[in-house]
């Protein structure tokens, strides 16, 4: 036989479907008809919703979990598309840096409630009397419980390079669109992805809020389901809710998180061959198919194509500010620029709230502010305590963390709603004070960005340096202040920031708890913007808000930024 035709006939069995095939193509066709069937209920009239309203009833709860999914996986996707293009400017350019760090700050500390305020009206009036614009609303919600978190991640992943890699990418002249795929990208890959899943389970925090879209519409969901049974304190309801979010984590745990987590693993930066590596049926199943592979031949040459493009895109910027007279010149315009701005705004936000709020209202929104603020220091602190040396034993574990990774996202995934009866029949019947035991509701959601992000950076600690440690003998307190707390630190600090600023609002549910006829209220921020978002009061909801903003970016500015500075002047890899 020819060479030619033995070429041919291998190529020809290559492409001849196998048994994996056929195990892949099930799993691919269910997922494309759920996808379809999900779709169609969001083009139904708005008029749908109100004929068939939300029901506590068990067997409608799978189709409220494929509702919730879809809008949770549609949001994750618009919160990757946000993090590679809002991220990637914002470490690229530090005059864009001055803007878009601090702009991410304030929009990670603005409540959903503030969100759904302006949002809601617009996205309906998008698609007046269909149930998209309530749809997209709602993922709108989720994505900005989402998004902050996974760009900060990408961020410092960026900001964090090794040197010499980045001396590597000069010495082979590619270009800053081939740098940012084939270093960047990568290097931030294990973290991006621990945020990722970080995000879709903590999404499950806000469902409960952006199903139940306050213009009188409710959309069936998971999170509605739980509102309303919570309203009604029906608790088998809360416990089949709480299976039924089961079922869905370990689900998109086994069939996306898990496989993208192990195929990440070949990005670890690594100058040693790795212990463990982690692994996937899910994947190893399509790894073993001979026509769908085929089919994405043409996917991944395009992928290659597009990522070797000479695009030319501004380099990192350097440690100093630009020299020259030229290049202050133009810090100076471009800082004078930020200020006015920032006044403007200022301006128009006074004249609003001094047309019906007087100084009262300020020294009182002050105070509760600081009350919520040695909050959210106190909670943040003893979680850094408790998780850090977890996220990172599970995360120098890669077969521990297999059989972790469920059990963490159900956890953050688990909505502080669930918790409200117990903890105010407890404070009821115990007669505790709610300001301090109403505080660990704050934390209850927000926690796991540090656990998260430990076990990121714990999974991406170089196994060179773990030799490295042993080769020296450093044991105890020395190999935790000298080997894995400065490796795991950039990562610590990503989930502090986004911990902390989740926390702040998280307070607006945590400050304010009731079941069934039984209130309590906490003096915080928190309460204050729920007392007034209740009542209708939009000037003082403005004025929480606004303080909550101020507070959190001073914050960030005078803690998280300087300690996000130091990690990455000193204790970067390379």
């Amino acid at each position: 036989m020819k060479p030619r035709d033995i070429r041919t006939a291998a190529i020809g069995r290559a492409l001849l479907p196998n048994v994996w095939d056929i195990a892949a193509l099930i799993l691919v066709i269910g997922a494309m008809v759920l996808i379809v069937y999900g779709g169609q209920q969001t083009v139904a009239p708005l008029s749908e919703l109100e004929r068939a309203p939300v029901s506590l009833d068990p067997a409608n709860l799978p189709l409220y979990a494929l509702r919730t999914t879809l809008r949770m996986r549609l949001a994750i996707v618009c919160s990757t598309v946000f993090t590679f293009i809002y991220a990637a400017i914002a470490a690229k350019s530090r005059r864009a840096e001055l803007v878009m760090i601090p702009l991410l700050d304030i929009l990670q500390s603005v409540p959903i409630l503030g969100f759904l305020t302006f949002t809601v009206v617009f996205f309906m009036n998008l698609f007046p009397g269909q149930v998209l614009g309530a749809e997209l609303a709602s993922v709108f919600a989720i994505f900005t419980s989402q998004a902050w978190n996974m760009t900060f991640s990408l961020y410092q992943s960026i900001r964090n390079v090794p040197k010499d890699l980045e001396e590597a990418t000069q010495s082979f002249h590619l270009s800053g669109w081939q740098r940012f795929w084939r270093l960047d990208v990568p290097f931030a890959m294990p973290g991006l992805i621990w945020n990722a899943m970080m995000s879709m389970s903590g999404g499950w925090f806000f469902v409960v809020a952006s199903e139940a879209i306050t213009v009188a519409v409710t959309l069936p969901g998971i999170g509605s389901y739980v509102a309303m049974a919570i309203q009604q304190q029906d608790l088998p309801a809360i416990l089949y809710a709480m299976l039924a979010m089961l079922f869905v984590i370990i689900a998109y745990d086994q069939l996306l998180f898990r496989p993208i987590v192990a195929w990440a693993d070949k990005f670890r930066f690594e100058q040693t061959a790795s212990g463990e590596a982690p692994a996937s049926w899910m994947l190893d199943l399509f790894r073993r198919t001979r026509a769908l592979r085929a089919l994405t031949l043409p996917f991944a040459a395009l992928n290659r194509a597009i990522s070797n493009l000479r695009i030319p895109l501004p380099r990192l910027p350097p440690a100093a500010p630009g020299k020259g007279q030229t290049s202050r010149l133009v810090d100076t315009v471009w800082i004078a620029l930020i200020l006015a701005g920032t006044a403007y705004a200022a301006w128009l936000t006074y004249r609003y709230l001094s047309a019906s709020l007087g100084m009262s209202d300020v020294v009182v929104v002050i105070r509760d502010g600081l009350i919520t603020l040695l909050r959210v220091a106190i909670l943040i602190s003893l979680a850094t305590l408790i998780w850090v040396p977890v996220g990172v034993w599970i995360g120098l574990r890669p077969k521990l963390a297999e059989r972790i990774q469920p059990l963490a996202q159900f956890l953050a995934a688990f909505p502080a709603n669930l918790a409200f009866p117990v903890f105010v029949v407890a404070i009821v019947s115990f007669k505790l004070n709610p300001d301090i035991w109403l505080s660990p509701l704050m934390i209850l959601g927000t926690q796991w960005y540090i656990l998260f992000n430990v076990i990121a950076g714990a999974s991406a600690f170089p196994t060179d340096l773990r030799e490295a440690a042993g080769s020296f003998h450093l044991r105890g307190w020395r190999w935790w202040f000298k080997a894995i707390l400065p490796g795991v630190f950039p990562y610590y600090i990503t989930g502090a920031i986004t911990a902390s600023g989740g926390s702040w609002n998280a307070s607006i549910v945590a400050e304010v708890a009731s079941w069934g006829d039984t209130h309590l209220k906490a003096t915080g921020l928190g309460a204050y913007i729920a007392s007034a978002t209740e009542a209708g009061d939009f000037p003082r909801v403005v004025l929480g808000i606004a303080t909550m903003c101020i507070l959190v970016t001073l914050f960030n500015r005078l803690v998280w930024r300087p300690l996000y500075a130091f990690g990455e002047r000193r204790l970067r890899l390379g």
